[in-house]
């Protein structure tokens, strides 16, 4: 045992000790790290001042008055206050809490209002004649003298004729052209597209002697948010966490699974390359060789793991308070972990101790990639539907059913006791069977070099090692 964890201790420290493994593994987090704290700063800061006026031609003489009110600073400051209390309805309690924001008609947090409001534009909407050149018009989008910064020409509303009336015999209705100046503010564009739609509507509504607001009321249903029902209550149900989190979990497993295995096939097929692996022999047997570099690995895979699980864990802990996460998923993960990798990379170490370099094992491993990567192609399907013939049946095939139970246990339903406990037996016995043929590939193929093998190669050298 004292040897194997020697060759597990070197292993670890060949691979993470390396300035590559350092910058490569360790620099991301912190850059994410950084990113996640920089940006709700960056976002609460003032948006420039927008400041001009929105030239609109005319013919039907119906929406220039029905834009120019949309457009009045005091209703873009209405309608985003109303978005803004939305917002707040449509967060959890406690995250809302945790943001600041209360529910409505209460106060919200300073940071929070400033990022949603802005600094409300001041537009001006101007109504050039109905003969007016568009072309000309167009032109002074693009004048130096017509700044943002002086109150120039910032849109230019063309309405088509057509626009509010359907002419005799005519499918449907006109529309209107929108052209804007170069760099501005998407949500002004936004706001000038929605206010001249709006005023369309309103004209049209008009036109045909209807009242808009009847009719607004009549059309008008107000979304609700669903609730899931489950034994210890009520809570409210988020499709896109459930869509994310067993997707973040798949993908955090199999990320470590495939980095860490892909550092012991490197090591190994190094290793027997440069000759080093004929003088470990001398001092240990094939079998603690491989044991000790599997370990050795599984370490560098757990520090990368934890890294990412680490950088994560405050948003983890937090879907866990808001009902959103069971924080039982953080102990399968460990799990899941530890019978995906040893399948994986017993493998790995079996086609490393096989070849002679790299390119070599390549043949090897693509089909046993492809396969692992199954779960990742039905994620979506099986995050969808749990209990799917498809992903119970995957959930007793390994190594695949590490993955697969991940994305069930994540998702809205979660399989039963049983078929987890099922799932980690059919792991357990994937890692034995994982190390039985590892074992016996690896103690022939570490001092066999020429011709690289095959898959029947590899298979026979297991029945007769």
């Amino acid at each position: 045992m004292k040897k194997i964890l020697y060759v597990a201790q070197r292993e670890f420290i060949a691979t993470a000790g390396t300035r590559a493994f350092i910058f490569g593994i360790l620099v991301t987090p912190l850059v994410i790290g950084a990113l996640i704290l920089l940006i709700p700063r960056m976002s609460v800061q003032d948006a420039p001042a927008i400041a001009g006026t929105v030239a609109v031609i005319d013919p039907t003489g119906q929406i220039t008055d029905g834009l120019s009110a949309y457009l009045e600073p005091a209703r873009i400051e209405k309608r985003r206050q109303e978005a803004y209390e939305r917002l707040q309805e449509a967060m959890p309690p406690a995250l809302r809490s945790a943001s600041g924001m209360k529910g409505r008609g209460g106060a919200a947090g300073p940071q929070a209002m400033a990022s949603l409001l802005r600094r409300v534009p001041q537009l001006r909407v101007v109504r050039l004649e109905p003969g007016a050149d568009a072309e000309a018009a167009k032109a002074a989008l693009t004048s130096a003298s017509d700044s943002e910064a002086q109150g120039g020409r910032v849109a230019l509303v063309v309405v088509h004729l057509d626009a509010v009336q359907k002419p005799p015999g005519a499918a449907r209705f006109g529309s209107y052209d929108l052209f804007v100046r170069a760099k501005l503010d998407d949500r002004v564009i936004e706001e000038i597209d929605d206010g001249v739609r709006d005023a369309i509507i309103g004209a049209r509504v008009s036109q045909a002697g209807l009242d808009r607001a009847q009719i607004e009321d009549l059309t008008s249903v107000d979304k609700v948010s669903s609730k899931t029902v489950t034994a210890e209550g009520e809570g409210r149900t988020n499709e896109v966490l459930n869509q994310l989190i067993p997707m973040a979990l798949m993908g955090l497993l199999l990320m470590s699974v495939l980095m860490s295995g892909q550092y012991l096939l490197t090591t190994t097929v190094e290793e027997k390359s440069n000759r080093v692996v004929e003088v470990l022999l001398s001092a240990l047997s094939p079998m603690e060789l491989m044991v000790g570099k599997i370990l050795g690995q599984f370490a560098v895979g757990l520090l990368v793991l934890a890294l990412y699980l680490g950088l994560g864990l405050v948003a983890l802990l937090s879907f866990a308070s808001l009902g959103l996460l069971d924080p039982a998923l953080i102990v399968y993960l460990i799990v899941f972990y530890l019978l995906a990798y040893f399948s994986v990379g017993a493998f790995m170490a079996a086609v490393g101790s096989a070849v002679n370099e790299l390119r070599e094992a390549q043949g090897l491993m693509t089909p046993v990639m492809l396969v692992i990567m199954i779960p990742w192609f039905l994620w979506m399907p099986i995050s969808r539907d749990p209990n799917s013939t498809l992903a119970v049946a995957l959930t007793f095939v390994p190594p695949i059913s590490n993955f697969v139970i991940m994305l069930r246990l994540a998702s809205s339903t979660p399989p039963p006791i049983w078929q987890t406990l099922l799932a980690i037996a059919a792991g357990a016995a994937g890692v034995a069977a994982s190390l039985w043929f590892a074992a016996r590939v690896f103690r022939i193929g570490l001092l066999m070099y020429g011709k690289p093998p095959n898959f029947a190669t590899l298979l026979r050298w297991a029945r007769t090692g």
